[in-house]
C-alpha cells in the first residue's frame, strides 16, 4: 500500500523530525504543501511541545505528526500530551516506544519508529508498530552504519508492515529507487532545509547549497554517537580530539548548543550543520510545494527511462 493511502496524503512523503528545525509552524507548512509535517520534539520539554502542537493545529487542518526522541526525560509526559491533543501520527527514535504503544493505539495514533537495523525493526513490529522508517547512513543527523540501498530491502523482507525509506533521497531517481527497494514512500530531511519555509538561518541554507558530494562527515563514531554534519571548523576540531582520545565531557564542549547556534544564529563555523549526503545535489531555495511536486512529478520520466532500458535488453535478447 502506498503511503498516500495509509496516511491520507497528497504526496508519499514524511518530513523528518529535525530537532530545533521542525517547529509547529514548519510542520504545518509541510502538511499544507501535501506531505506529512512532523514536529521535532528534540530539545523541547512537554510544555514547549504543547505550544508547537497548538501552533500547528492553528495553521493547518491536515494531518501532522510529532517525532519523539525517547531518551528525553519528559517522554512520558509528552506521550500523554499526544493523546490529549489528538495528534494522529508519531515517529520515534532513540529507544523503544513499547511502554506507550497501548495508550497510543487505543487513541488511534499511527506509530512509526525510525530504525537502522533489521533486529530492531522486527522487535518494534512485534511490539505493535504500524509502519517503520528505515533510515540509511546517508541521512543527516544521528545515523547508523547501513546504507539506504542495503537497509531498506532487508527491513522490507523481515517485517509485515509498510516500510518508509529515508536517507539520501532528494530527487525522482532516488524516489524511484526507494519504491524499487520495496518502500511505500519516503522520509525527507536535507532537501527541505533549502525550502523557503524552513526556519533555519540563511547562513545555514547557503552552506547546504554550497555543499559538494564530499562535504559531509560523521562525527562521534568512535564514541558511539555518530552524527552526520557538514564539514566546518567545529567538525574538524571534534574529529581531531575524538581521534586523540578525548573524553565525552571534553567533546561536549563542541556539541552542546551547536545545532541551535547554526539554526538560530547562523554560525556556520562552530555550529552543527546537520545535513545528509544529498546536500551536494541541492542548488536553489524553493517553496515546499515545488520541492514535493518536482520530486513526485519526475517519477514518470524515470520509469519511462527504465522501460526504454528494458526494451533495449529485450531487443538484444
Amino acid at each position: 500500500m502506498d503511503l498516500r493511502q495509509i496516511l491520507g496524503l497528497e504526496f508519499p512523503f514524511i518530513q523528518g523530525g529535525m530537532a530545533n528545525i521542525a517547529t509547529g509552524e514548519f510542520a504545518a507548512a509541510v502538511s499544507n504543501a501535501g506531505a506529512l509535517g512532523v514536529i521535532g520534539s528534540g530539545g523541547m520539554n512537554a510544555e514547549t511541545l504543547e505550544m508547537h502542537i497548538k501552533r500547528a493545529k492553528s495553521l493547518t487542518d491536515r494531518p501532522f505528526g510529532v517525532n519523539l526522541m525517547l531518551m528525553n526525560p519528559e517522554t512520558a509526559a509528552m506521550a500523554e500530551l499526544l493523546v490529549r491533543e489528538g495528534v494522529r501520527v508519531v515517529t520515534t527514535g532513540a529507544g523503544s516506544p513499547a511502554a506507550y504503544l497501548p495508550m497510543w493505539k487505543e487513541a488511534g495514533i499511527t506509530v512509526i519508529p525510525v530504525v537502522s537495523g533489521v533486529a530492531l525493526a522486527q522487535r518494534l513490529v512485534r511490539q505493535g508498530a504500524d509502519l517503520l522508517i528505515a533510515e540509511g547512513t546517508e541521512a543527516g543527523g544521528h545515523v547508523g552504519e547501513l546504507t539506504t540501498m542495503t537497509l531498506v530491502p532487508q527491513v522490507v523482507d523481515a517485517v509485515n508492515v509498510p516500510v518508509v525509506a529515508a536517507g539520501g533521497i532528494a530527487d525522482s531517481r532516488q524516489l524511484a529507487a526507494a519504491y524499487a527497494l520495496g518502500a511505500c514512500g519516503v522520509q525527507l530531511g536535507t532537501c527541505l532545509l533549502v525550502s523557503e519555509e524552513c526556519p533555519i538561518h540563511a547562513n545555514y541554507k547557503q552552506a547546504v547549497l554550497a555543499a559538494k558530494d564530499n562535504s559531509t562527515v560523521v562525527t562521534g563514531r568512535i564514541k558511539g554517537s555518530p552524527v552526520r554534519i557538514l564539514k566546518n571548523s567545529m567538525a574538524r576540531e571534534y574529529l581531531r580530539l575524538e581521534k586523540a582520545g578525548a573524553d565525552k565531557i571534553e567533546l561536549e564542549k563542541y556539541t552542546l548548543g551547536a545545532l541551535r547556534r547554526a539554526v538560530q544564529q547562523g554560525d556556520v563555523q562552530m555550529g552543527s550543520l546537520m545535513a545528509g549526503q544529498v546536500a551536494g545535489q541541492l542548488k536553489e531555495i524553493k517553496p515546499l510545494r515545488q520541492i514535493f511536486a518536482e520530486l513526485a512529478g519526475g517519477l514518470p520520466a524515470v520509469l519511462q527511462r527504465l522501460n526504454e532500458v528494458e526494451s533495449m535488453e529485450d531487443a538484444v535478447c
